[in-house]
């Protein structure tokens, strides 16, 4: 076997290109030999990549019309025939051996399907940028360890969801899954696949010794409306589509009530309207989701008490973006 066909890398970009150059290096520098698939989504003429922009053997996609992440990363990994794919933001810089971590744990762990990078923040080394995906059981996700010092250390474990940002799955499970929800555009993809994954029995584990250095929201702005609106309205979704009976029916109240609480708040963030729309068109989504997730459920291999054993219950740790990941 082509040491090639062991790991295809999958590049989304938007309007990236004062990223290239570093990204460039930082995937030439991996030890684990890769196949790299890059997709443009429709990104300003002089934003657009050119082969060599990339490592050598790069395929490099230009796409006319904005797909979104979501979509995006489907399209590149139906065209993939290795055992595992991994997604990299443009805006992530891989340590050397950060494939090499991802794909041996992988191996030294074949229950699992998804597995989440150490992101240090490339603006400040000092920092963390992620310590895996968390969600609260009132369906509420947030990026673990966001803003925590580095020196309290990073997190090898069980997680909810790999971040997407720097994540490893299994090419097998992805497509048996289908990917991701490409309704979704971007933002809670990966907590929604991650959600799904762990429904259909698999484990999802944080790899410490993984490490990228990500910049954050260089495309679309960490609180811009975009982020905000794709953010609510698919977080809505992700809870009525994933959340597993009956704790779905016993946690509504609580997360109708979350709901309630952000709009409330959100004009005094400066994000009143694009909080209200997200709002707006998740409830004029659910009939869809709703069917969706019918075929979720019907799915569903694993218990509901263990999907929820890796959530918190803690409103605390969701209010300091507290890193969730459990040794097992």
């Amino acid at each position: 076997m082509d040491a090639r066909d062991i790991v295809g890398v999958v590049v989304i970009t938007y309007n990236s290109r004062a990223h290239f150059a570093r990204q460039k290096a930082a995937l030439e520098a991996q030890t684990q030999p890769f196949r790299l698939i890059v997709i443009d989504n429709a990104s300003a003429p002089a934003q657009r990549p050119a082969a060599a922009d990339f490592p050598a053997g790069a395929d490099v996609r230009q796409m006319e019309d904005n797909l979104g992440f979501a979509a995006g990363n489907n399209r590149a990994v139906a065209d993939l025939d290795t055992e595992f794919v991994a997604l990299l933001n443009p805006d992530a810089f891989p340590a050397p051996d950060w494939l090499a971590q991802l794909v041996a744990a992988a191996r030294a762990a074949p229950e699992a399907a998804a597995f989440g990078s150490t992101q240090i923040a490339a603006e400040d080394a000092t920092r963390f940028d992620g310590l895996g995906d968390c969600y609260h059981v009132a369906g509420i996700p947030w990026r673990g360890g966001f803003g925590w010092p580095v020196d309290s250390g990073a997190r090898s474990g069980e997680a909810f969801s790999p971040c997407a940002a720097a994540a490893l799955y299994r090419t097998e499970v992805w497509r048996a899954l289908g990917g991701f929800d490409e309704s979704f555009f971007c933002y809670c993809e990966d907590v929604d696949l991650g959600f799904r994954i762990r429904l259909a029995g698999y484990r999802v584990l944080q790899v410490g010794d993984a490490v990228v250095h990500h910049v954050g929201g260089a495309s679309s702005g960490r609180r811009s409306a975009f982020a905000v609106y794709h953010g609510t309205r698919n977080r809505m979704w992700t809870f009525v589509k994933n959340m597993p009976s009956p704790a779905f029916w016993l946690l509504a109240p609580a997360h109708i009530a979350m709901t309630l609480a952000f709009l409330a708040w959100s004009p005094f963030r400066g994000i009143g309207p694009a909080t209200w729309r997200g709002v707006g068109d998740a409830l004029k989504g659910l009939p869809r989701v709703w069917r969706a997730r019918r075929t979720v459920q019907r799915g569903r291999r694993a218990r509901a008490a263990d999907v929820l054993g890796v959530m918190a219950f803690s409103p605390l740790a969701m209010l300091r973006r507290a890193p969730v990941v459990f040794k097992r």
